[in-house]
């Protein structure tokens, strides 16, 4: 315990006795590369984004009820209100808790950038 009273009174943060201190060695590479990897290993391991709509009727209309995260092993959603939060095994069990009745059914829609709407630009609308 002494060491770590001597670290905290040499001003380390108390919880630097729990990492090994990287002091002396060197950088793996340079910062543009370090930058290069980190991006790669960010892209392989970004969760996948999902919305759960609510369906009424067959096709009549439809609202985004939530927004998840596909992860590895696990999902996560929170509702549009915030008032639910889900921590599931899939993404698939989070339409348990947005159905309702017989005339609203939910449904998992995974996103898709291409599928976006394209904005209008305001020169192009204003000459048509």
């Amino acid at each position: 315990m002494a060491e770590s009273t001597d670290a905290m009174n040499a001003g380390a943060h108390p919880l630097d006795v729990l990492v090994p201190d990287p002091s002396g060695k060197p950088p793996l590479c340079d910062e543009e590369r370090f930058a290069e990897i980190l991006a790669s290993i960010v892209a392989d391991e970004a969760p996948r984004l999902f919305a759960v709509v609510e369906e009424y009727g067959r096709r009549v209309d439809a609202r985004i009820a939530g927004w998840g995260l596909a992860f590895a092993e696990r999902a996560e959603v929170v509702s549009i209100d915030g008032a639910l939060r889900m921590k599931l095994n899939t993404p698939e069990e989070a339409l348990r808790g947005f159905g309702f009745g017989s005339h609203i059914t939910a449904r998992l829609v995974w996103f898709d950038p291409d599928a976006a709407t394209p904005e209008l630009d305001d020169s192009a609308a204003d000459e048509s």
